[in-house]
């Protein structure tokens, strides 16, 4: 999935366009997270900085873990390069670990759902 960041924010487009689309929501996260970049600078700046905050979805966190590995969402980090200024540039089929400079956590973002649904369960 790739979208240069100089292609405009969509205007209008319908929920079934935004989330229901071949892209499956990407694009729709990336944009919003181009907008939060606007309104919060401070959470851009953190986010170009390497850090990995508490956002919408699976794939942030604001303190260390027990466990020093979590699992991600695609849709998370769409939203990071949005806030980050960067072109919308995903590889969908395979996985992708990224290290907060923040925590030093790391975090993996998959498309494999699976995998949060088995770090929900071995949370609870």
């Amino acid at each position: 999935m790739h979208r240069p960041i100089h292609h405009s924010i969509r205007p209008s487009i319908t929920w079934e366009e935004a989330w229901k689309g071949p892209d499956e929501g990407l694009i729709r996260c990336w944009e919003i997270g181009r907008e939060r970049a606007m309104n919060q600078p401070e959470l851009a700046r953190r986010c170009i900085d390497g850090a990995l905050p508490v956002l919408g979805w699976k794939g942030g966190h604001d303190r260390v873990l027990k466990k020093p590995m979590k699992y991600g969402s695609f849709k998370y980090l769409a939203q990071w390069q949005g806030l980050r200024g960067e072109d919308l540039l995903i590889d969908t089929r395979t996985e992708l670990t990224i290290t907060c400079r923040h925590t030093g956590m790391l975090t993996t973002f998959t498309p494999d759902q699976e995998k949060y649904a088995n770090a929900l369960l071995l949370v609870e």
